[in-house]
């Protein structure tokens, strides 16, 4: 399934877009921009994909996600079969990383938001109290303009650098890079992504970065938010769904070339990440 590029026009006197989806179903197809996007479910129901990770959506569904990261809204069956004028309904954010100017993430004040803005490379799905507050402005921005539209968005970031509570969708193999890395961070991402394929230690690891093993664990937990044995397992089976999507490879053939030497460790890592079978994931790839 090969994601398309898929551009909006540009409203010559605003610096970012909002716009209302409506309609009996969501159209947009398998598709990557360079702009983030921040998506409000209001009304309708189905399956989200974004990057590597498939999950469901309904009303008040909540997602950010970064430059260039493939995404799809795929509506259930009963609104495709059935269409009804107006059962889907969203909103949606686009902005680019420079929307008001070309130094606006150098600022000290957007450092907090530099970091979900990194981590949106991922898509952040919002699940936390703080998406009502988030829901409530975005309904709002459709009638506004000028500075107070730039406001609300403004307020939308400033909670959203507050948030403590959200879920990352995407593998780390299928994260943008484009906010630059620490040279710490690009060592330790480039060294993982040469060798995924085969056991790596953390010692080895912890080398490449110039850590001890212990600090190095540490500032892998505090940085990523996971540890480095569950980051391994991540892109492993992030490169299993993107072999499964672009090239003809069986489930056992692309499980083993990612690093998976047991195909029921393999099957129990999968189904603990995505939340069904490797087969399962397979199907609804090719039929969508």
């Amino acid at each position: 399934m090969k994601a398309i590029e898929y551009r909006l026009p540009k409203e010559f006197d605003k610096s970012f877009i909002v716009f209302n989806e409506k309609g009996s179903h969501f159209p947009c197809p398998w598709h990557y921009h360079p702009e983030y996007e921040l998506v409000l479910v209001h009304k309708s129901t189905g399956k989200r994909m974004v990057g590597d990770h498939i999950g469901h959506f309904g009303e008040n569904d909540l997602v950010l996600m970064g430059p260039d990261l493939p995404h799809v809204w795929v509506n259930d069956n009963t609104f495709l079969k059935n269409p009804v004028q107006e059962a889907a309904d969203a909103t949606v954010i686009h902005f680019s990383s420079n929307f008001i100017g070309q130094d606006i993430l150098n600022i000290p004040e957007f450092s907090a938001l530099i970091e979900i803005l990194t981590l949106s490379s991922r898509g952040i799905y919002i699940h936390s109290k703080e998406k009502y507050k988030i829901a409530e402005i975005m309904s709002k921005m459709i009638d506004e303009s000028g500075l107070k539209r730039l406001a609300s968005i403004f307020e939308i970031f400033d909670i959203v650098c507050s948030l403590k509570d959200f879920t990352l969708l995407a593998s780390p193999n299928f994260a943008s890079h484009n906010i630059k890395e620490t040279s710490r961070h690009s060592k330790i991402n480039d060294y993982i992504l040469r060798n995924f394929h085969k056991q790596i230690t953390l010692r080895e690891v912890a080398d490449e970065a110039n850590m001890a093993t212990t600090t190095f664990c540490n500032f892998f937990k505090e940085q990523y938010r996971m540890t480095f044995v569950e980051y391994v397992t991540q892109i492993r089976i992030g490169h299993f769904c993107k072999l499964i999507s672009d090239k003809d490879k069986s489930i056992l053939e692309a499980a083993y070339i990612c690093g998976f030497n047991s195909i029921a460790n393999f099957n129990r890592q999968f189904k603990k990440i995505k939340g069904m079978s490797p087969s399962e994931f397979k199907r609804v790839v090719v039929v969508n």
